[in-house]
């Protein structure tokens, strides 16, 4: 997701014009370069350098969590959020103004999902952040567990491990 995000995002700098609409299936997907100073829809653009922090936290954690890893759609949720959040902060850590409150290339416009609300332009690691949490979501929903062991049923007791020779109280 990283790769291809920053990839996209120097074709857009090199060869879109910002500000300018291009249709590429009609009103269902159009291209529109801007630079992000804020989050998502514009928010806060006066406090860049908040969101370059709350990113490189992100990325700790997430880095701290993999240690514990042994889930597939835990895997997929974190490696979308990651390089979702490691798309958007290499901009607002390398693109103009400069280090650490550079604007993010967003470029996606679909106004057709907007419903009457301000238009949203958006680009690759955001989708990914939104796919990631929106996993994120189901996965919790379903009790699936980071390091991959099952589902508790309900009314069933939790079953503790316990070591030859001990009972489940821990006693010889």
């Amino acid at each position: 997701m990283f790769a291809a995000d920053q990839l996209v995002k120097n074709w857009v700098v090199d060869h879109l014009v910002e500000g300018q609409t291009v249709p590429v299936w009609g009103e269902f997907l159009r291209w529109h370069f801007v630079r992000n100073p804020g989050a998502a829809f514009s928010f806060a653009t006066g406090s860049t350098w908040i969101f370059t922090i709350l990113a490189a936290v992100v990325v700790i954690v997430i880095l701290w969590q993999i240690r514990r890893l042994k889930s597939v759609p835990w895997g997929l949720f974190l490696g979308l959020l990651l390089g979702g959040v490691l798309g958007n902060l290499t901009d607002r850590l390398t693109r103009e103004p400069g280090f650490p409150q550079g604007h993010v290339i967003d470029f996606i416009s679909t106004p057709w999902m907007w419903l009457g609300f301000p238009e949203a332009i958006y680009n690759i690691a955001d989708i990914a952040i939104v796919s990631g949490m929106l996993l994120f979501v189901a996965i919790s929903l379903l009790g699936v567990h980071i390091d991959g062991r099952p589902r508790e049923r309900s009314g069933e007791p939790e079953i503790a491990e316990t070591s030859p020779g001990e009972d489940s109280r821990g006693a010889a």
